[in-house]
């Protein structure tokens, strides 16, 4: 291993205290989308620290940033990484050996499935020990670093991308904990995330002339009031029509083949007291990942016609605000093979007795006997990344090219990116076909010695990546070629795919997302009223 990259190393293995309790802290926020307040200002905090140009609220988001780092040698290559930070509603988990919600808040509150903590401690940890190795060698370069917020709707960087926020970079860094049990770590190769696209249709009933509502009754001569008045179907109508709708149309929408799905959500309108009058809007929102742009785009004509028909029927006004609308992803398979050697050279994690133990509590109070090695097989394994590419395309029909959402993709059209899966541990089944029940993931994700050597393993492989980017300018211009060449000549290119959001899109934070909230009650978990 070059200095270079060593000194990455022993800057993680230098701090892993310092990591473990910089995740446990963000770890305990476990805020929703586009509600993090309080991990979102903890990052900017900690990176004007550490000296970074911190922009809080970036591209009309409350909770995301960009930060920048020059290195004092002068400007060089621009290598991005990211933090993400969201949880996810109805998971929350102590970290403990059985099925316990966190203290103080509802058991419907967030809690982190991926862990998205750890993913931003992850990269955060790479970009200090990058930063270090920088000013320690010499090194040129500028280092961006960005909150990204929502990912779990694959929010922020569909909004950041749009807005030209990743323009001028050389070269961008993801990481993921490993969604498959064959894809251990290892990198992406060739077979990335494809389309998710999220988008909320909102229902609002509107006055029309001729309604009941004023008009003498038929017998006394009394004026009709609004609430004892008959009226149009109105938005809850529409709602009601556009889910069934939509679930009629599903089936013929795309084929019967390859990986593709739509869901919904039905958000709440805060019209529970109406006094026995229509609620004056519903909004539902929908989203679906394919592996292809027009695919997308067929499901999406599909649904706008469907909610123009039920507005129609209802006499209902409706509007449709995106949440999120990625591009399929773009590989770069030379910068795949570079990171991969660099993992290699790193190694695979390993855990500790004291992990194993609390894996066998968790199988003990599910009322199994605990198992000598109660992780799955292959966590302290390499897996090349041909290797798990076969994997993948063995699950998946010829033509399809790219497989689940992620929105990482974005940056994948502006400079070379590449997504290292890191091994995070699961728990061995007791019998085939046996699936844990998610407070066991979720508790895991919480326990330092399960959790920290995924940390420290994606750090030291993004930091020595990133380094060794700006120390090898040959392996570097070998990812611009090979993104150019896809491309069909770079950004701009003949098959360069611009964002998919036009610039003045506002991003969608108003709408009725859970959150937490403090009333004369006290602290708890709340569902409020939308925009």
């Amino acid at each position: 291993m070059k200095p270079e990259l060593q000194t990455v190393v022993d800057w993680v293995d230098a701090h892993r205290d310092t990591l473990s309790g910089d995740h446990s802290t963000l770890w305990s926020f476990h805020e929703p989308a586009w509600r993090e307040y309080r991990a979102a200002q903890w990052y900017v905090e900690r990176l004007r620290q550490e000296g970074f140009e911190v922009e809080s609220a970036s591209a009309g988001m409350p909770t995301a940033f960009a930060a920048r780092w020059t290195s004092p040698s002068g400007d060089g290559p621009n290598i991005a990484a990211w933090a993400e930070y969201d949880a996810v509603p109805a998971n929350s988990q102590e970290p403990v050996p059985y099925q316990k919600h966190r203290p103080g808040v509802s058991r419907l509150a967030a809690g982190f499935t991926e862990p998205h903590s750890a993913v931003g401690m992850g990269s955060l940890g790479a970009i200090l020990a990058a930063k270090n190795a920088m000013e320690r060698h010499g090194l040129k370069g500028t280092l961006r670093y960005f909150g990204e917020p929502a990912e779990n709707m694959c929010g922020a960087k569909v909004f950041h991308a749009s807005r030209g926020y990743y323009d001028g970079l050389d070269a961008a860094i993801a990481w993921r904990t490993s969604p498959l049990p064959a894809l251990k770590n290892t990198c992406a190769l060739e077979t990335l995330c494809g389309c998710y696209w999220s988008r909320i249709y909102t229902f609002e009933h509107r006055d029309t002339p001729g309604a009941a509502a004023g008009k003498a009754g038929p017998a006394s001569g009394a004026t009709v009031t609004p609430q004892a008045a008959a009226r149009d179907p109105g938005a809850l109508d529409a709602l009601s029509l556009m889910y069934t709708t939509s679930k009629l149309l599903r089936d013929t929408a795309l084929p019967h083949a390859g990986s593709w799905s739509v869901n919904e959500a039905i958000l709440a309108n805060g019209s529970a007291t109406a006094d026995n009058l229509p609620p004056r809007f519903a909004q539902i929102q929908y989203s679906w990942r394919c592996p292809t742009v027009e695919m997308a785009g067929k499901i999406l004509a599909v649904l706008d016609s469907a909610a123009d028909q039920v507005a129609r029927m209802t006499r209902t006004h409706w509007r449709g605000d995106w949440v999120s609308r990625t591009r399929a992803g773009l590989p770069n398979r030379a910068l795949a093979e570079i990171a991969y050697g660099n993992f290699e050279a790193v190694g695979a994690p390993t855990w500790s007795e004291p992990a194993r133990e609390f894996a066998r509590a968790c199988q003990e109070s599910l009322g199994f006997a605990p198992m000598s090695e109660p992780f799955i097989d292959g966590i302290e394994r390499m897996t090349p990344p041909a290797e798990a590419e076969a994997v993948i395309r063995s699950t998946l029909p010829a033509w399809q090219t790219h497989f689940g959402s992620d929105d990482y993709v974005e940056y994948t059209w502006h400079a070379p990116t590449v997504r290292i899966l890191v091994a995070r541990p699961r728990l061995a089944p007791p019998e085939p076909g046996y699936v844990y029940p998610a407070w066991v993931g979720l508790a895991c994700g919480g326990v330092p010695s399960i959790v920290d050597p995924v940390i420290q393993t994606a750090a030291k492989v993004i930091g020595s990546t990133i380094v060794d980017l700006l120390t090898s300018p040959d392996k570097l211009a070998r990812c611009k070629e090979e993104f150019d060449e896809r491309t069909g000549g770079g950004i701009g290119g003949r098959h360069w795919v611009a964002p998919l959001l036009d610039p003045g899109t506002m991003p969608p934070v108003g709408f009725a997302w859970p959150e937490y909230v403090t009333t004369a009650r006290g602290f708890d978990w709340s569902v409020l009223s939308g925009a």
